[in-house]
Parts: structure tokens; C-alpha cells; sequence
């Protein structure tokens, strides 16, 4: 483990340059300031617990985590524009443990971000204060909260940091959370990365939820588990400022050499709370508790302030101690406190809405893969292709999770700047956290793996982040404009029957629709090469949020002609048909076809993505319609959905035939190894098998 004497005497000597005395006589100032500013949040912390919809707070650990905040915020270590949050080049901190936001909340509003108001009634539907951060609060990058992935996100813009603007990335994490697998793949990666620009605070403060006095099982000796990954790892007291103040000086000003930094905060949980009861993880403080605490932080807060004055006015003794007078001054002002009484100062509200994001990528269309219309190409090869042309744009970055071959990611955008084509390696949360980490800030992100891969709890945050976003665009009041959501495709390999003889648990049948249910999410299921490239053109036009782009792994024929252009929420007729219609996506269309070439007036519709109108006009229509689906019946149950919404009565459903993956008792499963040959005879989705089911559907109804 590090020792940060060493290291702080040459950060030290750079920062107090300007003075003529050893820096510890203006540091024991600082730390006496600061020690007032902790009363200071932790009054705020009451206030917002008071005036809560429940007059509930997540005590234990925001009391803990505020030590390692307000040095972090109030110490001089952060350089941060709360004007506009959204700047590229300044540093950026993530609160991991999304817990502790009523500390954080408080230190944002009184660095003027957002009103003190903010701080009343929250977790209200009402409020844009909820019980865990997100972007809807002014200068908050992502939603926290689900344990174990906002330090993933923290390691992804210190990715970003360095490729330039440069800028340090802070986050917050507790040992309650280290329990949670993502967090040891973000450490893994970030300490073969070498991140020396990202620095992690864990508050180990020895408890969680169900125990406040343990964790659940003993904890290994925590600086030893980073160091062994490569961090540099400090261990500091957090019931007192001097020993956080002293390691994040070590980060900041000391010579870096290729390690992460973790500071090890030692605490209890609710640690700076003068009453036990606020030692749990969520209480309901009742009104008398919440006066007697008050009162007794602020007699606490007087002592501080009266401790400070007598340290001012000996140095006001000394003469040559002028400019340690004046450097404490200047100090307590950037700490909100009034220097004629040392009075806390809240605001006034600096943060504005930020200015627009231009989000389309640039590129020379000519430049792109000319597609022969004879030939088979893999959705690799067209998205290798297209991204030698595409990544010239800098804004172009992509994740993969050790399938970068499959995705042909990593080998189009790494052709033009390997520092933006990253391999997570197989940490599928990790490799998500990351990519919306460059999402946020305004890359046009793309991450890949394996169809049944992607980590839906991961997903889900990510869409409440985004949603959170695009509220805050949408409002007359918000902080964002324009520009400020996330463009993040999730490029999703082998989708349906492609993983062919891998077995139930990389079959592709059930991810669309699992996947259905998260918010926000817009689901594409591509048939064609040209219909690839038309979508990553789409793409790149900005503000498509995200996507869940399903392709082929195998090569496939060209369904569309150069002058196709793809639209999401729109399906595409390839074969009109007088007598029944096959609905299909993927390589389903291909069989679809195959089937129509059998049975005179058969038509095929291509739906990438559901087309409620054109569903409509095929069940209005009263022919019988077909949905073949390699998968779950992801379009058929769609349109059951749309037939509930927007049909007051639902007739003829015995024109409409499903042939997809279900059970012969409607029931989702998972499919086993077989060639695709196999797979689509046992589910009947062959193309003669599908003739032939469809011909004998026209002859019974005649």
C-alpha cells in the first residue's frame, strides 16, 4: 500500500507555491473548514429528511459518505463547471452507492446546481430529488442506485479522459457493494487500462441493509484485494478529515504512474449522526428526533466555527502570517461560508440549461461498402466495413465483450483509432457500463455481444437514466437541451437460429422479448446487408437512444435495392399476396420467401421493427396472416398488444396463424443444440414446411 507523505509533499509543494510557509499551517485551516462544512451538509441532510414525503432517509450511508464528500467537493480537488455540468474537459464524479444521494443532493445545492427547494418534499412524485440520483437532477451524469454499476460507468469516462479533453473521474462506492460482481470487473479492467485518472472513494463503513453493525459475511482487507489488481491504493480514518484530504491530495497533485487510486474510507455506518437510530441503512425519523438531532448538530457546528475563529485570530498574531489569513479567507469563501460571521451561504443557482449537442456523425456516404446484390455478406463484415468509413468521425466509439470477431466492431473502428474500438472481455455488465459512460458524453456508442448476453439489470438502469434525460430535455425547467440523451446501440450477435449448435443457453428465441419490457428500448431485427448499412446510416444520424440492434451471424442474400431506406417503426411489403400475408424478421424473411415462391399469392412482409399501422391494415384487411418467428413470437405478440389498444372489438383471430418457438402449449422455452437446418424443420419454419402449413390453412377454410 502506498504511503502518501511521500507523494504529497510534491503535490503540496506545487499547490502552495504561492505561500512563503510550509503548507501543514494552511492545511490544519482547511481541515477546520472543512470539519464546519460537514456540519453544515449534514444539517442539510435533516432538512431534506424533515421535509421528505415520508420524512424518510437513507441515513447510515449518506452520514458516512459525507466525510469523503465534502473533502472531495470542498477541499480543492475538483474541477468542475456547475454552470454547465455538461462541459467536456472538466472532471467528472459518479455515487455509485445511489444511497447516499441525500449528501450529495445537499452539496449540489449549495454549490448552486439546483434551488434549495429541490431539497423539500423529495422522493415525491412531484420531485425531481428521488431516492436515488439520476440525470433529471441538474449536473447528475446517470441514474444510480442498483448496486455495483455506476463505478463501472466512473471507469468508462476515465477511459474518456484520456483520449482527450483530458479530466480526472471521481466515484463513490461502498463496501456493501463490493459484494456485487460488476465492480471487480470494472477493477479488473481498470487496473490493466492503467486509469491513473480515476480515483474511487469506498466508504467502508462496516454495515448494509439487513446488519448496520457487520456486513453480511467478513470482508477481505480491502487495500490488499486492489493492490493485487494494480491500484494504488491509500487507507484513510473517515470520522476526521485529515487522512481523506491527505490521500486525495496524493491522487491530485502527486507524480501518477499508470494505477487507479482507491481510497479505502474506514467508518461506521452512519458515522457523524449524534443519535444511533440514524446508524441504519433507511429510517423513518419521527419529528422529536429530527429536532433533538438538529439541535444538537447545530451546537456542534458553533463549537467548529468558534475552533476555526481562534485558529484565525492566532494567526492573525503573527504577521508573516498574513497571506495564510488571506489564503483561508479566499478558502472559506469557495466552501459557501460567509467570512464576516462563517455563516453557511447556500447558492445562488449558477447551473443553466446547458447548450445543444450536435449528434450526427459526419462521413463520405461514397465511401461506404458498395453491396453486390449476387453476393452473401455476414453482419460483420458490413459492419467492419462501414466503420473504417464511419469511426473517421471521433465521436465513433464501440465496446465488445470478447466476441469483437463476431461483431466486426473492434476491426472497423480500430482500423482508424484503436484507443475508441475497447474489448471488455468477457464482463458484459462491465462492457455496458462502459458504453454509456461515452454515451454521456455525446459519443455515438456501440457495444456487442451475444444476443443472450446482455445483463438486463445493467439495461434497465441504463433506460432509467435515459428516460430521466429526456424528461429533463422535454421540461420548460430542465437542465439538458437537445442533443443531451445517449445514443447507445447494442449491437446483439447471433440473434434467432444463428448460434446454431451452441446449445439452450446462447439460443437467441426469448431476448426480444424479455428485452420488450425495458422502457425506451427500440428493437431491430435486420434481413438484409443493405438493410444493415441503411440502419447504421440511420444511426448515425444522433438522437436514436437506445437501440437493440439484432443481427445475423452468418452470411445472408441481399433482400433490398440501393434505394432503400430503413425507418424505425416501419415494415416493408417484399411480396404483396392476394390470398394470405408471412410476417417475419431476421433471417425468418429468407424462409418466408422461400415459402411464398411455393404457393401462388403468398405475400412477405419484412418487419425489422413493429409497424402498428401496417399490422393494422394487414388484420383489417381480412386475409390470413402468417407470423413466422425464428424466436418467442416477438411481432405476433406485439400485435395482440396493438389489436387491445386500438381495436374495440377483436374478431377473425382464426386468420391469424403463429409459427415461432413457443410450446405446443403456448409456453416460452429454450431450444437445444441442432444445426440451423434442424432448428427450422422441428419448428416447422422451413420454407416448404411453411407452404405447405399455409396451403393447407387456405384449403380448410374454403
Amino acid at each position: 500500500m502506498t504511503t502518501p507523505a511521500a507523494a504529497v509533499a510534491h503535490g503540496a509543494k506545487r499547490r502552495y507555491a504561492r505561500l512563503d510557509k510550509p503548507p501543514h499551517t494552511l492545511r490544519q485551516g482547511i481541515l477546520k473548514l472543512l470539519a464546519i462544512k460537514d456540519s453544515d451538509i449534514r444539517l442539510m441532510i435533516l432538512e431534506q429528511c424533515r421535509y421528505a414525503v415520508d420524512q424518510g432517509l437513507h441515513a447510515g450511508g449518506a452520514f458516512s459518505a459525507t466525510v469523503p464528500l465534502v473533502a472531495l467537493y470542498y477541499g480543492g480537488f475538483l474541477d468542475i463547471d456547475s454552470e454547465d455540468p455538461t462541459r467536456l474537459g472538466q472532471d467528472t464524479f459518479v455515487l455509485s452507492k445511489g444511497h447516499a444521494v441525500a449528501a450529495l443532493a445537499s452539496i449540489y445545492a449549495e454549490l448552486g446546481y439546483f434551488d434549495r427547494g429541490v431539497l423539500r418534499n423529495s422522493r415525491s412524485h412531484t420531485s425531481i430529488l428521488n431516492g436515488h440520483p439520476g440525470p433529471i437532477l441538474p449536473g447528475i451524469p446517470i441514474a444510480t442506485g442498483p448496486m455495483g454499476q455506476g463505478f463501472g460507468v466512473a471507469q468508462g469516462f476515465a477511459i474518456a479522459g484520456k483520449l482527450g479533453p483530458y479530466f480526472d473521474s471521481y466515484c463513490m462506492t461502498g463496501d456493501g457493494e463490493l459484494q456485487e460482481g460488476p465492480i471487480w470487473e470494472a477493477v479488473m479492467f481498470a487496473g490493466q487500462k492503467h486509469l491513473d485518472n480515476l480515483c474511487v472513494l469506498v466508504d467502508q463503513n462496516n454495515g448494509q441493509l439487513d446488519i448496520s453493525s457487520r456486513m453480511v459475511f467478513p470482508m477481505p482487507k480491502l487495500e490488499a484485494v486492489f493492490e493485487s489488481f494494480n491500484w494504488r491504493v491509500y487507507s484513510a480514518d473517515a470520522t476526521a478529515f485529515e487522512g481523506v484530504y491527505t490521500a486525495l491530495e496524493a491522487f491530485r497533485f502527486a507524480p501518477r504512474n499508470g494505477q487507479p487510486t482507491a481510497i479505502i474510507c474506514h467508518a461506521t455506518k452512519g458515522h457523524g449522526a449524534l443519535s444511533d437510530f440514524l446508524n441504519k441503512h433507511k429510517v423513518v425519523v419521527p419529528e422529536d428526533l429530527l429536532d433533538q438531532e438538529e439541535a444538537l448538530q447545530q451546537e456542534l457546528r458553533a463549537r467548529r466555527v468558534e475552533d476555526f475563529r481562534g485558529y484565525f485570530a492566532r494567526l492573525g498574531e503573527l504577521p508573516e502570517n498574513a497571506n495564510i489569513q488571506d489564503a483561508l479567507t479566499a478558502c472559506a469563501r469557495e466552501m459557501h461560508l460567509d467570512v464576516t460571521d462563517w455563516s453557511q451561504v447556500v447558492g445562488p443557482v449558477v447551473t443553466r440549461r446547458v447548450p445543444p449537442r450536435d449528434k450526427r456523425i459526419r462521413y463520405n456516404p461514397e465511401l461506404l461498402p458498395k453491396i453486390d446484390p449476387k453476393k452473401q455478406y455476414s453482419a460483420g463484415d458490413i459492419v467492419t466495413g462501414a466503420m473504417k468509413v464511419l469511426a473517421r468521425d471521433s465521436r465513433v466509439v464501440s465496446i465488445d465483450a470478447d466476441l469483437a470477431t463476431t461483431s466486426g466492431l473492434e476491426a472497423g473502428i480500430a482500423f482508424v483509432d484503436q484507443r475508441r474500438a475497447l474489448n471488455a472481455g468477457v464482463a458484459e455488465a462491465n462492457m455496458m457500463a462502459l458504453g454509456e459512460a461515452f454515451a454521456v458524453l455525446g459519443y455515438n456508442t456501440w457495444t456487442s455481444t451475444f444476443c443472450p448476453f446482455w445483463d438486463w439489470k445493467v439495461m434497465r438502469r441504463i433506460a432509467v437514466g435515459y428516460q430521466e434525460r429526456i424528461e429533463s430535455i422535454a421540461s420548460a425547467s430542465g437542465w439538458l437541451s437537445e442533443g443531451h440523451g445517449l445514443d447507445l446501440t447494442m449491437l446483439a450477435t447471433a440473434s434467432n437460429f444463428e448460434t446454431r449448435t451452441n446449445g439452450a443457453t446462447h439460443m437467441a428465441n426469448d431476448d426480444a422479448l424479455v428485452f420488450d419490457a425495458i422502457a425506451h428500448l427500440k428493437i431491430i431485427d435486420v434481413s438484409c446487408p443493405r438493410q444493415l448499412l441503411s440502419i447504421m446510416q440511420w444511426i448515425m444520424e444522433g438522437n436514436r437512444g437506445l437501440v437493440y440492434l439484432r443481427v445475423m451471424r452468418t452470411p445472408s442474400a441481399v433482400l433490398y435495392g440501393s434505394d432503400y431506406r430503413f425507418a424505425f417503426g416501419m415494415g416493408q411489403v417484399l411480396r404483396p399476396g392476394d390470398r394470405a400475408t408471412i410476417v417475419s424478421s431476421g433471417r425468418g424473411v429468407h424462409e418466408a420467401l422461400a415459402a411464398a415462391d411455393l404457393v401462388p399469392g403468398l405475400g412477405v412482409v419484412d418487419m425489422p421493427s413493429v409497424d402498428e399501422e401496417l399490422l393494422l391494415r394487414l388484420y383489417d384487411s381480412g386475409k390470413r396472416i402468417v407470423f413466422a418467428e425464428q424466436n418467442n413470437g416477438y411481432i405476433w405478440q406485439n400485435f395482440l398488444k396493438v389489436l387491445a389498444r386500438r381495436r374495440s372489438a377483436v374478431c377473425g383471430m382464426d386468420r391469424v396463424m403463429t409459427v415461432n418457438t413457443l410450446s405446443t402449449g403456448g409456453r416460452a422455452q429454450f431450444l437445444h443444440s441442432a444445426t440451423y437446418e434442424e432448428l427450422i424443420e422441428v419448428h416447422g419454419l422451413a420454407g416448404p414446411k411453411l407452404a405447405a402449413r399455409v396451403l393447407q390453412q387456405l384449403e380448410e377454410a374454403r
